[in-house]
């Protein structure tokens, strides 16, 4: 081959060059790229396998390269951390290498280790038990047997590499969605919806798509970003014990057109969202993508469900206005599908009593909350295998934003709604149990939310705010400003 030649197809190896520009490209040449790879022949041992740092590594971030910014062939040094495109001659990887000689590499998307400037591979990960384990932190996996485990095993504690233990499953999460000092309740949501079984199991035994990401289509989709988020909170080979949604909040961003974790949701405080609107968000968008995908790759058409409405989505029905009874009625009954059932809570005294002091109302979910369905406005028809009730704390204007203190008693245990809400035909049982209490403490500009969570496979009570997670008592559930609730069904009998 021709000098000129040789340097024109270097230029055009992605794993040369790593420019991203031209997807064309890329495809064509993988598979050369590839089979000049393999024809290197390595050494029994690289000896350089004792120069890798896993207190460096961090894999929560977006994989692009530290310095070119280009998310095609990422490779992270075993040794610093960084991410580097490329590991061919005058690519950031092998110029790397080269200046602060450090010589182990791995794919960010394939999971293979490589010796630069060398340029061989060091393989098969799994006969070294630090590559190993540094894949399956890059790429954890799961499968029935390991999902069954996390949910019946039983309590799994670990160490991480400071030497702090963690509870698989409960781990903190960095908050990088806070704007201008405010909160916005996006990890206690996450928090909360890791609870969820059946969304869980789903999230973690979706598997990427690799073909995709070989082929340099980076662009992930908010299911996708929360799965591998889920995957990173219940990975019991974790360096840490915490994680950072970071990628997650990358994806949040662009779907919602940065009306959450941008820089819009933080003009004025009438207008940021909360945490009860980004979950209503988040279900609405994770459903899309959902059945988007069913059709896609199943080729269904028609009324196709998701994980997500399965175990979320219930049925109330709209009783006619000067109906006195809904049963002899023969006017057509309009019904409504809902996520989340919204309570109204009453609203806040004005004025102080005589010891200046405002007198904080308080007011019972089972007794006097769920009075808005018994049938006079309202009738549940069907019920979801997980309720989740949402309360009216937050009054909104042109102008300000005033929270309502009122106190809402509820169980934490044994909310049987056919005890306070009439129900027809529901199969199953009508019984409840709280996973989880987003909580609201503060003022509405400068308040901050935080996650109580019902850990099942050690039937304990975590509270997590953010980094910091802490054990409490099933008492100091009900004794909080709650603002978004996730019930479980129990199974019928």
């Amino acid at each position: 081959m021709a000098p000129r030649a040789k340097r024109q197809r270097q230029r055009a190896d992605p794993d040369v060059e790593a420019s991203g520009d031209d997807d064309d490209a890329i495809r064509e040449t993988m598979s050369k790229s590839s089979s000049s790879s393999s024809s290197m022949t390595p050494p029994s041992q690289c000896p350089y396998l004792d120069s890798i740092s896993l207190s460096n590594l961090d894999f929560d971030f977006e994989k692009r390269c530290s310095i070119s910014l280009s998310p095609v062939h990422v490779y992270a040094c075993l040794t610093c951390g960084k991410y580097f495109a490329g590991r061919g001659p005058r690519t950031r990887a092998y110029e790397h290498a080269l200046e602060r000689g450090h010589h182990v590499y791995m794919h960010l998307d394939q999971g293979t280790t490589w010796c630069l400037p060398d340029g061989y591979r060091i393989g098969p990960e799994e006969s070294n038990a630090t590559l190993k384990r540094i894949k399956d932190v890059l790429r954890p996996r799961y499968d029935e047997e390991r999902v069954s485990e996390l949910e019946t095993g039983g309590p799994q504690w670990r160490r991480a590499l400071d030497g702090t233990d963690f509870l698989v499953g409960v781990t903190g999460l960095n908050n990088i969605w806070q704007s201008n000092g405010r909160d916005d309740g996006m990890n206690a949501v996450v928090q909360a919806l890791a609870r969820v079984g059946p969304l869980r199991r789903a999230l973690l035994l979706r598997e990427e798509d690799e073909l995709n990401a070989r082929r340099g289509h980076h662009q992930t989709s908010l299911f996708s970003a929360l799965a591998n988020l889920m995957k990173k909170m219940w990975n019991a080979k974790n360096f840490k014990g915490h994680s950072s949604p970071h990628e997650f909040l990358q994806a949040v961003r662009k779907q919602s057109k940065e009306m959450f974790g941008g820089v819009k949701a933080s003009k004025t405080a009438a207008t940021r969202p909360d945490a009860m609107q980004f979950l209503r968000w988040m279900l609405n968008e994770l459903i899309r993508e959902e059945k988007k995908d069913i059709a896609k790759n199943a080729s269904l058409s028609g009324d196709i469900s998701s994980v997500v409405e399965a175990c979320f989505q219930g049925e109330v029905e709209i009783v006619p206005e000067g109906d006195p009874d809904l049963a002899a009625s023969s006017a057509p009954r309009k019904t409504s599908k809902f996520l989340m059932l919204s309570m109204d809570l009453p609203a806040a005294p004005l004025f102080q009593d005589v010891m200046e002091k405002k007198i904080i109302p308080q007011v019972s979910l089972e007794r006097q909350l769920l009075k808005k369905f018994d049938g006079t406005k309202f009738r549940i028809t069907k019920l979801p295998e997980y309720l989740i009730v949402t309360y009216s704390r937050f009054t909104k204007n042109n102008f300000f934003v005033e929270k309502n203190p009122t106190i809402v008693t509820f169980p934490t245990r044994g909310l049987n709604i056919a005890d306070h809400v009439p129900i027809d035909d529901v199969k199953g049982s009508t019984t409840y149990d709280l996973i989880a209490n987003i909580v609201h403490d503060g003022t509405p500009d400068e308040g901050s939310y935080r996650s109580m969570v019902y850990h099942a496979s050690d039937k304990n009570w975590y509270e997590t705010q953010d980094l910091r997670v802490s054990e409490v008592l099933p008492q100091q559930v009900s004794l909080t400003e709650t603002y978004v609730q996730i019930y479980q069904r129990r199974d019928g009998k």
